[in-house]
């Protein structure tokens, strides 16, 4: 990097910290830091949704199996991502929607205690928190990995730099921050990954490259499914990234919960899928074409992508595309630190102090940003640490870790919006959680040690999850524990659109004051 690529990655983070400061005005309450106050138009959460999704990961353990095994990295990857987003568009999108539009609440696990009992919501809420701590920590490892490559900065430094900037705009802003600056990162990604697209055609056959470059590329490049990433890996994958994408875990939830109606949040999850579909593919053919440009030099070839970029485009072009790397990745943290900030203030919290169940908003709003820079700071502290033996690499956190054990924490929560199963109580959540985090221990490391040659990855990463879900739907036919209050629960989360337009009729229309019948208390003021 020169002069003029550092000009522009500091424009670019000024940038960042003046939507932050900007959008601190439009935060005046907790509902307004974690849900936008339900106000966000439905193109701007389908375009946050999708930014929240990748992070520099992409660029690095991606771009490795791009540059080792070709177009599997589209097909097991970005592909069941986009196929799990359209699915959850009717399934899950407007029933988060109602979680807060119906039940008002601030966080996506706040509904729990009322749909179970306060245990089980603990018990999601500290297990997901803690995994996020490492999933944020492996994003800001990621990010200055690539850093490093271009500058020459320490991990240690590109991690403070990046968590500094970031904990700056998402804890004033709060999600406004987050969805506003993920519509600017979008731009200029956009920019960015069109730039290398054509530096790479440049450099090989112009336009036809698009065709011309299949035979020339290694053997089984172009195969949709190869090495361990099996057909049987696409389908955990997708059985996976289906819950995951749709709310399970947490910030992708906020998304649904920020705009103003259910339809709203189905037409958001829609434009999310079709960006998952399309523009990967923009970024990942110039990481399929990298074995004919440059020779990677880590043993997983997660630097192919910025050896390739140093190697290809001009000063300032340079800087952009360094630029599109912090982007997503700080999409991506800012957004969860958003959705952790809000299941401590709101779920964890109040249990913890009696002061917390009486905080007013203005202490609520200090309490949720002083949450996001604790968080913030403890992933940070964890991203130094990615690369040692308990966590082995970026990938393996990624791909084992977080996939494995977001199902056990995802089950009771998704699942426990839908009226089918309504039977599931508090005994299948709590045991299906447990025995999936049971499971994942078991099968990553006793069995796989036991094993020659190692667990598949495919069933490291998917039988935490299926053991889950067949606990979850077992449990609730042997020991059913549905209730009145439970269903009460369900049918306003399942109510169909009509009655979403027939309340904001009717909320036009001056009212007695007082909250809605069956909606619980709030907690934290007027949100």
């Amino acid at each position: 990097m020169n002069s003029l690529d550092w000009t522009v990655l500091i424009g670019y983070f000024g940038v960042m910290v003046a939507i932050g400061l900007w959008s601190h005005k439009r935060v005046d309450n907790v509902s307004d830091f974690f849900t936008a106050g339900g106000k966000m138009p439905w193109w701007l959460s389908g375009i946050s949704h999708h930014m929240s999704g990748y992070s520099a990961v992409m660029f690095t353990g991606y771009a490795g199996i791009a540059y080792t095994y070709g177009v599997t990295s589209f097909v097991t990857w970005s592909l069941p991502i986009a196929i799990g987003i359209f699915i959850g568009a009717k399934l899950f999108a407007p029933r988060l929607n109602r979680l807060r539009s119906r039940l008002h609440v601030a966080s996506p696990l706040e509904y729990l205690k009322n749909r179970y009992n306060l245990q089980t919501q603990q018990a999601l809420a500290w297990s997901g928190l803690l995994l996020k701590i490492v999933d944020v920590g492996a994003k800001w490892a990621a990010i200055a990995t690539l850093l490093s490559v271009f500058t020459g900065l320490s991990l240690t430094q590109g991690i403070i730099i990046t968590g500094v900037i970031t904990g700056i705009y998402c804890t004033v802003g709060g999600l406004w921050a987050d969805a506003l600056t993920e519509l600017g990162q979008f731009i200029i990604q956009l920019f960015a990954g069109i730039a290398m697209l054509i530096a790479v055609m440049g450099k090989l056959d112009g336009f036809s490259t698009l065709w011309t470059v299949w035979d020339k590329l290694p053997e089984g490049h172009a195969d949709p499914t190869a090495g361990p990433y099996t057909v049987t890996f696409l389908l955990a994958f997708l059985f996976i990234k289906t819950f995951e994408y749709n709310g399970g875990m947490w910030n992708q939830a906020q998304r649904y919960m920020a705009t103003d109606s259910a339809r709203s949040a189905t037409r958001s999850a829609r434009l999310s899928a079709i960006l998952w579909f399309v523009w990967p593919l923009v970024l990942f053919f110039p990481m399929w074409c990298a074995p004919l440009l440059v020779k990677a030099q880590k043993p997983d070839a997660s630097d192919s992508y910025a050896l390739m970029t140093e190697q290809l485009l001009p000063h300032g072009l340079l800087g952009l595309v360094i630029v599109g790397f912090f982007s997503h990745t700080m999409a991506m943290c800012s957004s969860d630190a958003n959705a952790i900030a809000a299941v401590f203030t709101r779920d964890i919290a109040p249990t913890l102090s009696k002061a917390a169940r009486g905080w007013n908003e203005r202490a609520g709003l200090l309490a949720a940003r002083w949450t996001t820079i604790t968080f913030l700071a403890l992933s940070m502290a964890i991203a130094t640490q990615v690369n040692s033996p308990t966590f082995k690499d970026i990938i393996t956190v990624v791909i084992k870790w977080v996939a494995g054990l977001m199902g056990p924490i995802a089950i009771p929560f998704m699942l426990g919006m839908l009226r089918t199963f309504r039977k599931s109580g508090p005994t299948a959540a709590l045991v299906s959680w447990a025995a999936g985090l049971l499971a994942f221990w078991l099968v990553n490391y006793p069995i796989n040690w036991a094993v020659e040659g190692g667990v598949p990855l495919q069933y490291q990463v998917s039988v935490p999850l299926a053991v889950s879900l067949v606990l979850y739907v077992l449990i609730g036919f042997v020991k059913p524990e549905a209730t009145p209050e439970r269903d009460a629960v369900l049918s306003r989360i399942n109510d169909g659109d009509d009655d979403d337009r027939a309340a904001m009729a009717a909320a036009a229309v001056p009212a007695q004051s007082g909250p809605v019948d069956g909606a619980p208390a709030d907690r934290a003021g007027k949100d």
